[in-house]
């Protein structure tokens, strides 16, 4: 049974009395309580709908509104009321009755440099986890935690994606979901940015304890601590009550002071990470000014990377939280928090991995390889396939990842780019410490976030 009280043509009005309903449906009331003389539901209106009346145990269906507070609605669709057996009503079902998005200009043209600038940091982030993935020379501790950052905001990108497209999720699981792994995938990369500050503090600061802490440790730290945060969060929002105001599509995006569970430790890491840079620039100034090595000229350069990604990621976030008043610098404030937020990945990529003068020899070598292989022919090319991969320096990491020696002495030595710091141990026969223990094979390939997954970077 089908009812409306005004024309499909005309907008929905809201000012509609429970009298004019039964006015509306004052014949269908005189029928049906002829035929059924034991009762049935009758007209009522939910301030929003006239529904008819119904006999019992039946499901009323009404077309949607197309406006509704000066919202265009999808018309196309039904809204439904079931008409109980005790002759009472259950509540409204407008879940198919869809806003009609329409993006302002100034909203389309922030969407589209969102657009824009996560494409670009997918595939410059894809291309440069191929690049650690594929050449043993770069497998190390630090490039693995490199890894990890990248994979955080990947998917950070990609949930974001799925998001934007999937615009109308209602109430609905699917919605919670969405909005837990988004929260969870961007916490993971500033925490993954701790990760990379607290690797290169223990590096400089803290030698002597970096033996304790191993690749396990920073993924808890990474992916784990994160995932905390947001089921806390999960679990207390889920006892919140939800606006029930029909314009918003997915109530879990709304703004709630319990937000703080999640964003009052990605603040204190942020904060930590400035410390950390702060004691690195220390040593490296007081303590080693007078050393002029390589490995403090490479400390050097890995701090000056660790110094300009701190701002940018640091910044954003606050942007992110604090925005301003809507006046007429709004639209260049949300323009510049997109180019900022959406080129991240971009940039993690950029110093990382493609300014990282150990990547730029590596490829070099394999690239002058491969050519000269090919100008000698397939016979060059059979028999150099067995020593293709090799080179001083995946030779050095080989020794260092699969060795095992016995009373043989150490040193440390860098191995670090311009843009990046690593540390490996090579052998030496004159050192004069002891090893205690053989070195272990490290996996080149990221450990993945066991659930309860929840978490990025």
């Amino acid at each position: 049974m089908n009812g409306s009280l005004y024309d499909e043509e005309e907008p929905f009005k809201t000012n509609v009395t429970l009298e004019q309903c039964q006015a509306q449906y004052a014949n269908e009331s005189s029928f049906l309580s002829q035929q059924y003389p034991e009762g049935y539901c009758k007209v009522t209106f939910d301030k929003v709908l006239c529904w008819p009346p119904s006999p019992h145990n039946t499901t009323v269906t009404i077309k949607c509104f197309s406006e509704l507070f000066h919202i265009k609605y999808d018309d196309t669709q039904n809204a439904t009321k079931e008409c109980l057996w005790n002759g009472t009503w259950s509540k409204s079902n407008y879940n198919s009755c869809k806003e009609i998005i329409t993006l302002p200009a100034d909203v389309e043209t922030q969407t589209t440099i969102y657009f824009v600038g996560y494409t670009l940091s997918l595939v410059t982030l894809f291309i440069a986890m191929m690049i650690f993935t594929y050449f043993k020379e770069l497998r190390c501790l630090r490039n693995t935690i490199h890894m990890n950052l990248m994979l955080s905001y990947m998917l950070t990108y990609c949930v974001w994606i799925v998001t934007l497209i999937s615009l109308n999720f209602g109430g609905s699981v699917l919605c919670i979901i969405i909005v837990t792994l988004l929260h969870y995938f961007h916490i993971t990369t500033f925490f993954w940015m701790f990760v990379e500050g607290l690797y290169l503090y223990i590096l400089v600061v803290e030698t002597l304890t970096r033996e304790n802490f191993k690749l396990r440790v920073y993924i808890f730290i990474g992916w784990g601590m994160p995932m905390i945060f947001v089921l806390i969060w999960v679990t207390v929002k889920s006892f919140i009550p939800q606006s029930e105001d029909l314009n918003n599509s997915c109530r879990w995006f709304d703004t709630h002071p319990i937000d703080w569970i999640f964003q009052a430790p990605t603040v204190l890491v942020l904060l930590l990470n400035l410390v950390f840079l702060l004691c690195i620039m220390w040593v490296l100034i007081t303590k080693l000014r007078s050393a002029n090595t390589l490995e403090t000229q490479q400390y050097h350069k890995a701090a000056k990377a660790l110094l300009v990604l701190m701002p940018l990621l640091g910044i954003t976030y606050v942007i992110t939280i604090y925005a301003p008043m809507p006046d007429a610098s709004v639209n260049v404030f949300e323009c510049t928090r997109a180019v900022l937020l959406s080129t991240q990945g971009f940039t993690v990529a950029l110093f990382y991995c493609f300014l990282n003068t150990e990547v730029q020899n590596t490829l070099r070598h394999h690239i002058e390889n491969w050519k000269t292989r090919r100008s000698l022919g397939p016979r060059s090319l059979r028999s150099g396939s067995k020593s293709k991969d090799w080179s001083p320096r995946s030779r050095t990491e080989s020794i260092r990842l699969y060795s095992q020696p016995t009373n043989i002495y150490h040193k440390r030595e860098s191995c670090t780019s311009e843009i990046t710091t690593t540390t490996i141990v090579t052998v030496n026969g004159g050192g004069s410490r002891p090893t205690n223990g053989t070195p272990k094979a490290r996996s080149p390939f990221l450990y993945p976030p066991r659930p309860s997954y929840g978490g990025n970077v």
